[in-house]
């Protein structure tokens, strides 16, 4: 019930209209006991009395009844569509709005498919319980309500028998909602999974075709569609099972009112156009108890989607802005680390960081996979948290100030290009405000505009999923313009040219060089001949740094950045065989 209660909050925006379909529903229930309540005069007075007048009153009352019934059943379907839709759309706003506060750790552990699943598939699920199963348990409530009303007018005896059998009535409804509630949080985490499974094999179908893997897909599919399928069944045959008990619990009532209100007709203390209306009103009243049950199943899947959807709303994201904080305004670029401890889950990957970047400086970093480069580069943006120590941007301590604030002054391009499903001219000036002229700039600094204007659409041409649309290297020369266009005085280069050819390497590095110009910038690298021409590289090694100096610095002295560099540039024999034959093809 307190879950439940959490949710109704969501509709108190919306009281007015919610207030207006409850009177609508109200109305409803009234001519639904007004239809048992007219089933007496019409036996007594036309079929018994014969009583001409009443021949034509009665049957233009019950057409104005359905009439009257017709029309507040379209306004509270209508009011309560509207309050559910609206409802469903801010709660879904809410989750996104959550998600997007979470940092990058709680994406790193949380499957992508899990994510939309909650957004999608659970509160479709909470839809039901809010707005349709809402709608039907109220509008039941004062049907009920009116109906009673009708049969304890009619015969108070009779009515008092009917109702000892309604706790048993109650009981399955109960006992399968709290069966239903454990199904079906097994059903939204298995549809999880699901979806997770489709988003990784339908983004990944590159490499799943590549290696012929598709059968295997297929098979792994299967099982995980059965599994959904085994959960399914156990829900269906709760609901199979609840129903017809229901009926037997109601065909024993039918048949005790039919003997006792049988015997007070015979024997005179009532008549059979009263005991016909009581009927009638047992009749009626049967069937929103059945949909009550029915409704109580929809509202079990809603609480259990809810329980997932509130999981994401209650958590609090471990990386957030201090009551405090204070924004930070244009930088000169100034980046200092000190005595910086960093600790992902149970591994220590930074350790005692101790770094001054000036301003305007090129910084590299290098060293061999899994010793922190990249981790180093993800602290200063706030992405990830210090475990101990401080960085401070112009002497600023980053957690004293706005995380938007620190974030306008640092643009980054990664390896892994992430560009949207968007036009070129969207993607370019992401995150700032669209200026033509100056999204043109960007381009042409970052070598991309000759490309774009060659496309169908010039900038408007939408570059699909991930930018899979263009090349490598124009995808890379996209972000880079993200970056130019930006105009922040911090850049982070993340393995920004390793996954490009020789030829789109060599158009990417111009470009780099404009975006690197008044900029302090760190540059994160496994080919050491991007950064040769840095001002300052540092190795790292176990989450320290072991050696620091310029490249013709560290090459003279033995060292992990030596035995990087020769490993790179070392003249290997197949190097030496692949230049033999050039020189004789030339030959």
């Amino acid at each position: 019930m307190v879950l439940y209660l959490r949710l109704l909050k969501f509709l108190k925006p919306y009281r007015v209209k919610l207030f207006f379909a409850m009177i609508c529903m109200s109305l409803v229930a009234a001519t639904n006991g007004l239809t048992a309540f007219i089933v007496k005069p019409v036996l007594d007075k036309i079929f018994f009395e014969k009583n001409a007048t009443m021949l034509y009153l009665i049957p233009f009352g019950v057409i104005l009844l359905y009439l009257i019934k017709g029309v507040f059943e379209y306004l509270q379907a209508y009011l309560m569509g509207y309050v559910g839709q609206k409802v469903i759309t801010d709660i879904r706003n809410l989750i996104f709005n959550c998600l997007q506060k979470q940092p990058l750790s709680f994406f790193d552990k949380t499957p992508t498919g899990v994510s939309i699943s909650r957004i999608m598939n659970d509160v479709t699920l909470i839809q039901s319980a809010v707005s349709e199963a809402f709608t039907a348990i109220l509008k039941d409530s004062f049907t009920i309500v009116g109906l009673i009303g009708v049969v304890f007018y009619r015969d108070w005896k009779l009515a008092t028998i009917a109702f000892i059998i309604l706790p048993f009535a109650i009981y399955p409804i109960v006992a399968f909602g709290k069966r239903l509630r454990k199904i079906s949080t097994k059903t939204q985490q298995s549809v999880a999974a699901l979806t997770n499974f489709l988003h990784e094999t339908i983004t990944g179908q590159r490499i799943v075709k590549a290696f012929s893997m598709e059968k295997y897909e297929n098979k792994r599919f299967q099982i995980e569609n059965e599994s959904l399928f085994r959960i399914n069944l156990k829900r269906y045959k709760v609901r199979a099972l609840s129903h017809p008990i229901m009926e037997v619990l109601g065909g024993i009532a039918v048949g005790v009112i039919i003997w006792y209100g049988g015997k007070e007709v015979i024997s005179g203390n009532s008549t059979p156009g009263n005991f016909f209306s009581f009927t009638a009103g047992i009749l009626m009243l049967y069937e929103p108890i059945k949909r009550l049950n029915r409704e109580n199943h929809n509202i079990q899947q809603g609480l259990a989607a809810s329980q997932r959807v509130f999981e994401i709303i209650d958590r609090e994201p471990e990386i957030h802005d201090k009551e405090d904080a204070i924004q930070l305004e244009k930088v000169q670029g100034i980046i200092e680390f000190r005595d910086v401890f960093f600790r992902y889950e149970d591994k220590m990957i930074l350790r005692d960081m101790k770094l001054n970047i000036s301003k305007n400086e090129v910084l590299a970093v290098v060293g061999e996979s899994g010793v922190g480069k990249t981790t180093l580069a993800n602290l200063i943006p706030r992405f990830y948290d210090v475990t101990e120590g401080s960085i401070k941007i112009d002497g600023i301590d980053i957690k004293d100030v706005t995380l938007n604030s620190l974030r306008r002054n640092i643009a980054l391009v990664t390896q892994d290009v992430i560009l949207f499903n968007d036009s070129i001219k969207n993607n370019i000036a992401y995150g700032v405000t669209q200026d033509t002229e100056m999204i043109e700039k960007a381009a042409r600094m970052a070598y991309a505009h000759d490309f774009i204007v060659k496309l169908p659409k010039g900038y408007d041409t939408v570059v699909g999923e991930k930018g899979i649309r263009l090349s490598g290297g124009q995808k890379q020369r996209i972000a880079i313009a993200r970056a130019l266009h930006k105009d922040a005085p911090v850049l982070i280069l993340d393995e920004a040219t390793s996954s490009l050819d020789t030829a789109s390497e060599m158009e990417v590095q111009k470009a780099l060089e404009n975006l690197m110009k008044g900029r302090t910038t760190i540059i994160i690298a496994h080919r050491l001949s991007t950064v040769m021409n840095a001002h300052r590289i540092i190795v790292l090694e176990g989450g320290t740094i072991v050696q620091e100096g310029t490249h013709r610095e560290l090459i003279e002295v033995d060292g992990p950045y030596k035995k990087l560099y020769e490993l790179q540039f070392r003249e290997t024999p197949a190097k030496k065989i692949i230049k033999i034959g050039r020189r004789m093809n030339n030959a």
